[in-house]
């Protein structure tokens, strides 16, 4: 009964209001807008039910507000998903000018390259294009896909590429018989060295451009929002991990080491490479404290001979001549046994925070760059090294992408798309691209398609 009285005190009250509301509209001139303004206000938002589920909206957003789950993260998805637009169009809009740029492209004789900054602040992905170089018939591709900042990438871009061209030209000739080989030089670094002067080869002349993504170094803060998080419950970075007063020391090995019966070897001269590269990249990181890292995919190409080299979780994939997809990297993840068992006998361990991670922080297992984690060896940047002779496999083409492509597309799935979109002015690149970035990739997105049916840089050679 109680219950039942107060139910329709409520309701009285409510009448009543709605009374009173009605007397004082009743009150306003019939012939003025402000009537009719107040009469659709009257018969519309002052109904009940537009109340209760106004009521409800606001409190539902007070709670949103209350976890920390409304950002603009969530406002630029809800836009994403209300927007009558396509992926495709959506990109072309955000396209603006340099310091907003949400794409990057390039378009060689045999090979295209596209892409996009995606859902990240921050662009961190470089890539290399170097096709036949100095006229040597060799090229060089790279993927490095930078993590905690732009730093690793874009040393690893400029520096560890500059000096792969400059000792595949000097190999080249070598080979040839036009250059003797020099004595061995040993090259020191002096820990407080200005960077520029890191490289252990002085940059030709006759060097071109190479094309990669976001050119501007000065950038150097930190932007992975996860590697924030965790480096920030970490053990503060202390003296132990800043450059020691010994000076770091690399030796440039004789160019006979690097042939082997008129025939350059790849992997060996990749490997040193990357090696020497990441030694230099720690200490030049060390110097300015910056914690940031990067992945490394390069591929070399002499006539019919494919060398691929990779440290991290970008990865290549190659599609033969009956359409299969024939991987030319795997992914270096810490949950792998081989990867496991290392990183343990190191003293450090895995652990699972969304993906599995190296000490709960990275989730690649060897990198460029991670000096804190580097300098206890729980990650390494040797790379793996697979080599592929090309006419056993007679490829159509290759992809070599970050790993904001292989978030959303297997390897199979990348290469049936690429297929049937080979004839596209760019490969297949772009759209393949911009597929990954509709299908929810959150990453920063890097595609490069090597189209061995125009391969007219090779054929040249291999005649």
């Amino acid at each position: 009964m109680e219950d039942e009285l107060e139910d329709r005190v409520l309701y009285q009250t409510y009448l009543s209001f709605m009374k009173i509301l009605s007397r004082f509209t009743s009150s306003v001139p019939l012939d003025t807008p402000v009537s009719y303004l107040w009469k659709m206000v009257r018969l519309y938002l002052l109904r009940s039910e537009f109340v209760v589920f106004t009521l409800a909206l606001i409190l539902f957003f007070m709670y949103l507000q209350s976890i920390e789950l409304w950002s603009r993260t969530m406002l630029s998805r809800l836009s994403q998903a209300m927007s009558p637009i396509s992926a495709v169009q959506r990109m072309k809009i955000l396209e603006g000018s340099d310091a907003d740029k949400q794409s990057w492209e390039q378009k060689g004789t045999l090979s295209a390259a596209y892409a996009i900054k995606g859902r990240r602040m921050h662009m961190e992905d470089r890539f290399i294009i170097n096709e036949n170089i100095n006229n040597t018939g060799i090229s060089l591709f790279a993927i490095f896909d930078g993590h905690g900042g732009e730093f690793a990438a874009n040393y690893a871009k400029d520096h560890l590429i500059q000096n792969l061209y400059n000792k595949i030209v000097e190999l080249h000739a070598f080979k040839d018989g036009k250059i003797l080989s020099p004595p061995v030089i040993e090259v020191t670094e002096e820990p407080n060295q200005k960077e520029e002067n890191s490289i252990t080869v002085d940059r030709k002349s006759s060097f071109k451009k190479s094309v990669s993504t976001a050119d501007d170094t000065s950038k150097k803060e930190i932007t992975d929002p996860e590697l924030l998080a965790q480096l920030s419950k970490a053990r503060p970075i202390t003296r132990e991990v800043r450059p020691t007063a010994k000076p770091v020391r690399n030796v440039v090995k004789p160019l006979t080491s690097y042939v082997d019966k008129g025939k350059i070897n790849y992997g060996k001269l990749l490997t040193d490479e990357v090696l020497a590269a990441d030694r230099l990249l720690v200490e030049a990181a060390k110097r300015s404290m910056n914690v940031a890292g990067t992945t490394a995919l390069l591929a070399v190409m002499e006539g019919n001979h494919l060398i691929v080299a990779n440290v991290g979780d970008s990865r290549g994939v190659m599609c033969d001549s009956r359409g299969n997809a024939i991987p030319v990297s795997f992914d270096h993840k810490p949950q792998q046994v081989r990867e496991q068992k290392r990183i343990e006998a190191a003293g450090g361990y895995i652990a699972f925070n969304g993906v599995w991670r190296v000490a709960g922080i990275l989730a690649t297992s060897r990198a460029m760059g991670d000096y804190p984690l580097k300098d206890k060896k729980f990650v390494i940047a040797d790379p793996d090294i697979l080599t592929f002779n090309l006419d056993d496999h007679k490829p159509m083409f290759l992809v070599l992408a970050s790993d904001g492509l292989w978030d959303t597309f297997s390897n199979e799935e990348a290469v049936k798309f690429i297929k049937e979109r080979l004839d596209e002015p760019d490969y297949g690149a772009k759209s393949l691209t911009l597929q990954a970035y509709y299908r929810g990739s959150v990453d920063n997105i890097t595609v490069l398609v090597i189209n061995f049916l125009t391969n007219k840089v090779f054929a040249a050679v291999s005649q």
